[in-house]
């Protein structure tokens, strides 16, 4: 299997591929690369404290003397 420039391949001690790094300055404008590394960060704040964003807002506003 050929590698596409710019990709490169990490395999483990048995032989298969663990780790994959990309050269961002050859994909950097790649959509698909970009909604990858999105899910992944959404993938590793699922299990977060999640906060309605109205009270957020009213936080922010609050440290901001902004009692609105």
């Amino acid at each position: 299997m050929e590698t596409a420039a710019g990709i490169k391949y990490t395999k483990s001690s048995k032989g298969d591929k663990r780790y994959v790094r990309v050269d961002l300055d050859m994909y950097e404008d790649n959509r698909l690369l970009e909604d990858f590394l999105d899910l992944v960060d959404i993938e590793a704040c699922k299990n977060e404290t999640k906060k309605p964003l109205r009270d957020v807002i009213k936080e922010q506003n609050q440290k901001r003397g902004m009692d609105v």
